[in-house]
This record gives structure tokens, sequence and C-alpha cells, in this order.
């Protein structure tokens, strides 16, 4: 483990305290979120941004994905609500970046760590992909790890919007060929 100095220290503490204030915001008023779907594309980038970036608090951004690729064109209903998801998932490669010592003892680190090592942005895809609200482990390992900022958004990109293309599609099946 390196040691940071004071200053580091303070750094990443106030770093990671900011990220789990604002996580703890966006859960506290996530029905309000939902007033962000009448912007259009705009506002389903918003919403899958916002509730992609929360740590620990889990936001159910897919739902609204779900019931907008009912209203507006699924493609790109996938296409605007991944990118989105994809930039909220900073927050979690951010706290990588300033929390490594905050999760260095844990037992999942070694078992994430060596994983991201040998498959790197593969492993972010994949986790990208699959729905699950685990996927700020993947995107603190490569924080930590210091996974360029470009690989790290473009596999989370093309696994998010996967991902959100099952979501889009659904909701626009449901809506025109399940309904009369």
């Amino acid at each position: 483990m390196q040691k940071k100095n004071p200053r580091q220290l303070w750094g990443s503490v106030l770093i990671l305290v900011g990220l789990f204030v604002f996580s703890y915001f966006l859960f506290v008023n996530r029905a309000a979120l939902q007033r962000f779907e009448h912007f259009g594309y705009p506002g389903i980038f918003l919403i899958s941004l916002l509730s992609n970036s929360t740590i620990i608090f889990p936001l159910p951004g897919v739902l609204i994905t779900s019931a907008m690729g009912a209203v507006f064109n699924p493609l790109w209903v996938a296409i605007t609500a991944g990118l989105g998801a994809a930039v909220g998932e900073l927050s979690g490669y951010l706290a990588g970046i300033a929390g490594q010592f905050v999760v260095e003892d844990k037992d999942w680190y070694e078992k994430i760590m060596n994983a991201m090592r040998k498959y790197g942005g593969w492993i972010i895809l994949l986790l990208a992909f699959i729905p699950n609200p685990f996927f700020d482990l993947a995107g603190i390992a490569a924080g930590v790890l210091r996974i360029p900022l470009w690989q790290f958004l473009l596999f989370c990109s093309i696994g998010k919007i996967l991902n959100m293309l099952i979501f889009s599609y659904s909701g626009f099946t449901i809506t025109h060929f399940i309904t009369p």
C-alpha cells in the first residue's frame, strides 16, 4: 500500500464524502428525476447519468428507459441512456482513484483486481452489460488501477448501451405488440 501524505488523504476523503452526499441527495430526491423525461432525449441522458452516478444507493433508471422506449425511438433511447449511464459511472471510477485506501482490505478487492488486471476492458464491458447494482466495484477497481479514462468510458458505454437496448426495446415491445 502506497502511503499518502495528509493533503492527499484529506483530498481523497473530501471526494468520497462528496460522492456519498451526492448519492444520498439523489436517492432521497429520486422521484423528482422522473420530471426530466419531459425533455426528451436530453432528459433521458440526464436521468440515466444521475441514476448511475450514485454510489451505495441504487436508483432504478432502467425503468424510465423502458418507459421511454415505448414513447421514443428505442434505439436512440438506448444510445442516449447508455451514454448517460457511462458518464454517471465515473463516480465509481473517481471513488477508486480517490479511495484506494478504503477498499484495499476488503475480501472482494483482490478478486476483482486480478480479473481487471487480466481482462481489463472486457470485464468492464461485461459488468456494464449485466444489470446489477455492483458495477460500482468495477468502476472503483478501474480507478484504483488507473485504467485510462477513455478506455473505461469506451467499454462502459458499449456495455451500458447494449444493456439499455434490452430495456428500451422491452418497453417498445410491451406497448406496441401486447397492448391492443
